[in-house]
């Protein structure tokens, strides 16, 4: 039955097209082709009360713990010699937000996104378009089948994982330990919360013994404090060598 409904699906469905792009893109036709649709709608699309079933957040909401999980079983049969710290560092570098931003735009998701909305999109909605695919793939086809996709298309054929290894861009927690070690304090503060595109965004600062020197803007809280906190660094001049003794610069911050 499934095999008849996807030769239907590729042949006659009135969505062919998208049935077609998705077994170039997944490497089968799926059976439930609404379901995919659905994972490239998003809210920021819809204005009546029903939006939040008519949009991909709760597929994302799955998405995101189903990926993690696969993440973390991958790294942990891959480093069976590494600690829990660095087995935690390497997942948060892959599904991170912006790791999975870039993973998306390469994958072309960004055209599926916009067959299905009205609004401009941002960088941040391909991320979230990926996790809600994962979270349509699981629905589809289960664990094991959505574990091969994740490892073989996206992991090993998108990410260096070698290279993730030797690279750190979690900027606040590096900020956080260069504050640590030179006796300095540190503090964030949401300085506005306002709508771009019919979304929240928040406009992040960071503070370093009550000086301003960082700031930055983004639909998502953390990535805010992250890009603020790269700014300051490199205020500080300890971009790339956080462990230093810089001295916190006196100079005016730009904002």
């Amino acid at each position: 039955m499934r095999l008849i409904r996807r030769f239907y699906n590729y042949y006659f469905h009135p969505e062919k097209e998208l049935a077609r792009r998705l077994r170039s893109l997944l490497g089968f036709t799926p059976v439930h082709l609404s379901l995919f649709k659905l994972a490239f709608y998003h809210k920021s699309t819809f204005t009546s009360r029903d939006y939040a079933i008519a949009n991909n957040e709760r597929l994302e909401f799955l998405g995101d713990a189903v990926l993690s999980t696969i993440v973390a079983e991958y790294l942990f049969k891959k480093y069976p010699n590494y600690d829990e710290g660095f087995l935690t560092k390497m997942r948060s570098k892959i599904v991170k937000r912006n790791s999975l931003d870039d993973i998306a735009d390469k994958m072309g998701l960004d055209l599926f996104l916009a067959n299905y909305n009205q609004t401009r999109l941002s960088k941040s909605m391909l991320g979230n378009a990926l996790e809600a695919l994962v979270g349509a793939l699981y629905i589809e086809v289960g664990y094991d089948r959505t574990k091969y996709y994740v490892i073989k298309r996206i992991l090993r054929r998108y990410l260096d994982i070698h290279e993730l290894e030797q690279f750190d861009d979690n900027y606040k927690s590096q900020l956080l330990e260069w504050c640590q070690k030179n006796g300095h304090q540190i503090d964030y503060k949401v300085l506005a919360k306002y709508k771009s595109d019919k979304r929240d965004k928040f406009k992040v600062a960071v503070y370093v013994d009550g000086k301003k020197l960082g700031t930055a803007d983004d639909f998502n809280k953390k990535s805010a404090e992250q890009l603020a906190s790269e700014r300051a660094m490199a205020s500080l001049g300890i971009l790339g060598r956080a462990t230093s003794g810089a001295p916190v610069s006196q100079d005016d911050d730009d904002d």
